[in-house]
Parts: C-alpha cells; structure tokens; sequence
C-alpha cells in the first residue's frame, strides 16, 4: 500500500513539474550539402528518415531560382522540430554559395519568427555555412555543427586542380589520363568545379581560407564532428583531422567541441543521432 501510494506521489510530482516547467522554443535544422552535392544528400545517406523518426520534421529543399531569390520546393509544415535541407549552385565559388545560403536563411527566419536556427555542413557545407555566418552575421543562427569540413583546406583539392590543369608540354597527357582514371563524367565534374577546388586549398595568403580563417566569428556555439578512420595521422581519405578540427582555425581556437566518429568521410544514417547528440549538449534533450 505504502508502494502504491508513493509511486503515486512521485507520478503526480512529476506531472506537475511538466506542467510548470516552461516549454523549449521550437527548432530549425538547416542541412547544408557538401561538394558537388545537393539536397537530395541528407535524403539518399539516410539522415534524414533517422531525423524523422527522432521526431523532426523535413519541410523542405530550398533553392534558387532564375529570380534571384531562393524558392523552397515542398510545402512547408507546422512541426514544433523541422529541418530544411538547401540545394546550393555546387560548382559555383564559395562565396556565391555562402551568398545564397545567407538569402536562405533569411527566408527561413521569416517563416520561423524567434526559432533558433542550427547549421549542419557536411564537408566542404561545413565550410559553407561559416562562410555565410562571417559575412552575413549569425542572425537566428545559435549553433554550427560541421561533419568532415576541410576548414583547413585538403590537399586533394590540389591534386584536382593539377590532375584538370590542360596547361604546359604535359597538361592534354594528363587530362587525359585522369579522364580514363575518374571516367569522363567525374572528370567533367572536377573541371567545371575548379573554383571550388580553388577555395578548398589550404590557407595561404590571398586565398579564401586564408581570409576566412583569420575573420572574426559570430558568438555562437560551435561544434566539429572529426572522423577518425585511421588513415594516416587521422582523419579520412579526402580531408585530415586537423583540417576538420574547428580549434584549429585562429579564429576559433578553444570555442569549439570536437566530436571523433570512425565513419568514413560520407554522409551515413547515424549521423543523425550524432547532430542530434550534439544539439541536445547546448540545449538540453528536450530541443
């Protein structure tokens, strides 16, 4: 009787405390593609059913259109929990990605009055959304998740450019010979993307990263997720560790939390339990 009657005390304490406890504002995710990427990413890795079933709802791939301003293609759904996915011009310089995820997020933040707003970018994404938080200000934006972004360039990016370079006494040799490495449409790819592969070299004087990293940031939460799959001194096969690290960049150093996963450089379903893991640290488990 003394049981009953106490579980009975507790469940009724707790109610109360839920009942009185204020609710958590409502979220935004915004999923940020990767190289030569697309919305469509989040969907075919699987992150975004793995999102669905912790309770987010997608509402949407914004893009842009011939009017100059972003267009969100499905229609947009009332959900205490709902993420967005972005569609950016992915051969395009950075900055022009940058630019049209700054508009992006201004639609966004129209539609959602007062909802704080996460960034996720997904390798050189990750590089993305910091880009549109330095030039355009954090806005609605509180947190920044990077997944395997080259913050610190890759030197694949280089090899790329070389590899696509029809200059010189050997340039056509070795287009031709990348051509029959990658097959004609991934070559194709590589060549028509050469400002992005420009953007993505380590930081050096004069280039992107090497304004970027040096630019004041928003004061925002900041988190890296690193994959460690052991190649070499870590990392993956297209971007180092360190590259991914967010400490490592002068701008950032100690403001961010680095999160090792052992997953290749992809995009995979747990990364969902990873973005949400890392959400709920800032916010707590009920956001």
């Amino acid at each position: 009787m003394k049981i009953t009657t106490t579980r009975r005390l507790v469940g009724t304490a707790l109610l109360l405390l839920l009942l009185w406890s204020p609710a958590l504002p409502a979220s935004v995710m915004v999923l940020v593609h990767g190289y030569l990427g697309d919305g469509e990413s989040f969907h075919r890795a699987g992150v975004i059913d793995a999102l669905q079933t912790a309770g987010w709802q997608y509402a949407g791939d914004w893009r842009p259109s011939a009017n100059g301003r972003p267009e969100l293609v499905r229609k947009d759904t009332a959900a205490p929990n709902t993420v967005y996915t972005v569609t950016l011009p992915a051969t395009a310089p950075l900055v022009v990605q940058a630019d049209w995820l700054s508009a992006m997020r201004r639609e966004i933040a129209q539609r959602h009055p007062g909802e704080p707003v996460t960034l996720v970018g997904h390798s050189a994404g990750g590089v993305v959304a910091r880009l549109s938080l330095v030039r355009s200000g954090e806005g609605a934006v509180e947190h920044l998740i990077t997944i395997a972004s080259p913050h610190l360039g890759t030197g694949r990016a280089i090899q790329a450019l070389e590899a696509t370079q029809g200059g010189g006494l050997l340039g056509p040799f070795r287009q031709i010979l990348t051509r029959q490495a990658v097959g004609g449409s991934n070559y194709d790819a590589l060549r028509h993307s050469r400002a992005v592969l420009v953007d993505l070299t380590p930081p050096a004087q004069g280039n992107l990263l090497g304004w970027l990293n040096a630019q004041e940031h928003p004061d925002i939460t900041y988190d890296a997720v690193v994959r460690n799959t052991g190649f070499r001194m870590g990392g993956d096969l297209l971007v180092p560790a360190y590259s991914q690290d967010l400490n490592q960049i002068p701008a950032l150093r100690g403001r961010a939390t680095v999160t090792t996963s052992p997953l290749e450089h992809g995009l995979e379903p747990q990364d969902a339990r990873l973005i949400l893991e890392r959400i709920a640290a800032r916010t707590g488990p009920s956001a």
